[in-house]
């Protein structure tokens, strides 16, 4: 037993030696293959960023942008009525909050009157005229008139036949019959300048009255206020009975339909980035599993820090250089967005596609249509058209026919 022993010790000591030369080979062949693993990795980089990554632009600092259509009054009143709230969905045109329109239908009905009241003045004005030419024309007969009988009153005092005293007065009826024509003449002139070259429509105090109409009409619908855009109610401030004064923000409504997205890139990002390269969208909302595509719209013309009310002054001694961000703004594709609605401020993730190298860096030709419009005013001018109509034909033509049919 003691012989077996010593065989084992003599042999672990025989085997000692051995196991130090083996590890310096197998450290050198982990290290082979880690060096092996690195030299691919960096090929594999390399190779990826010169045929895909170096096309590519990334950024996470990218946001949810939009129109946020303010309601204001334009006029002063009380609100009387709130037809809608914060979340809710509202189509163009719809009522959204209602002012007690006492005071703007008082106005209106008092324009109203004084429109009508102008037109019958300026109707006057064309019958003078008609009065001041049958004068003038009677002046005439009367001054022919007199001027014949002085000539054969004169004749008659050559004669001896009458007195010269006859003969004075017949010279004094002359020169009255011309004082009369004379007055009559500049009475037609001065009333004819009121109304010449004008019709009763277009005569400056039937514009002027109505002009006031129109602004007292509108003052009543303005009164109603509606929805300019369909979207979504945000942000309502105003309530029942409060006293609103005009441009004071009421609620806001947010038109889904018009939104993109402003990511800001690092001024390194910039160089070959143009207008109209595709874009891809990841909104953090659906966490990745939702993808809008896009093209970018616009680069900015200017950095955050340059359009900030303070900008920063780097004329100092411990200026410190900081990569600078551009906003890119990005136009939306009508893809997923109304199943998958995104909201405005929600962060996306922009990767775009620097592929395409025909766009420009800034745009080129000014825009030819309005990006943004609405038509729910436009039908407010063409009713008060339709009323200043409406009342100059019943108290300028319409009167004065019916005054001709009882004449």
């Amino acid at each position: 037993m003691a012989e077996m022993n010593s065989n084992s010790e003599q042999a672990d000591q025989n085997a000692t030696p051995a196991t130090p030369r083996a590890k310096p080979g197998k450290r050198r062949l982990l290290l082979l293959i880690l060096l092996a693993i690195i030299i691919v990795a960096v090929v594999g980089f390399g190779l990826y960023y010169w045929f895909h990554g170096r096309f590519f632009e990334n950024t996470d600092d990218a946001y949810v942008n939009g129109n946020l259509v303010q309601i204001t009054p334009q006029v002063t009143g009380t609100v009387t009525a709130i037809a809608a709230d914060d979340g809710d969905f509202v189509k163009q045109g719809q009522v959204l909050v209602r002012l007690d329109p006492s005071d703007t239908r008082v106005r209106q009905q008092s324009a109203e009157a004084n429109l009508a009241k102008v037109v019958r003045q300026v109707r006057g004005l064309y019958s003078n005229v008609d009065n001041y030419k049958a004068q003038v024309a009677a002046r005439k007969i009367e001054l022919q008139r007199a001027k014949d009988d002085y000539q054969r009153r004169a004749n008659l005092a050559r004669d001896g036949a009458i007195s010269q005293e006859e003969l004075s007065h017949s010279r004094d009826t002359l020169t009255s019959a011309e004082t009369s024509l004379t007055s009559a003449q500049q009475q037609l002139s001065t009333t004819f300048a009121l109304v010449d070259d004008t019709t009763i429509s277009n005569h400056p105090d039937v514009k002027a009255a109505a002009a006031q109409l129109r602004q007292a009409f509108l003052d009543n619908e303005r009164s109603t206020m509606v929805a300019p855009v369909t979207g979504y109610v945000a942000k309502r401030s105003v309530q029942v009975g409060s006293r609103v004064q005009p441009g004071t923000p009421l609620m806001a409504v947010v038109p889904l339909d018009q939104i993109w997205i402003d990511a800001n890139f690092k001024e390194t990002q910039l160089v070959d980035m143009r207008i109209g390269q595709p874009v891809e969208i990841d909104a953090d909302l659906y966490g990745g599993k939702v993808s809008y595509s896009g093209k970018v719209e616009s680069l900015g013309v200017g950095t955050g820090s340059a359009f900030s009310l303070l900008p920063a002054q780097n004329a100092t001694g411990n200026w410190i250089k900081i990569v600078q961000r551009l906003p890119v703004r990005i136009r939306l594709e009508p893809d997923h967005l109304e199943k998958f609605p995104l909201r405005i401020g929600l962060s996306t993730n922009v990767t775009v596609d620097l592929h395409n190298q025909d766009g420009p860096v800034l745009a080129p030709h000014p825009q030819e249509k309005p990006r943004f419009a609405t038509d729910v005013y436009d039908h407010q001018l063409a009713e008060a058209d339709s009323l200043v109509a409406r009342i100059i034909h019943e108290n300028g033509e319409q009167a004065r026919v019916a005054g001709q049919g009882q004449n």
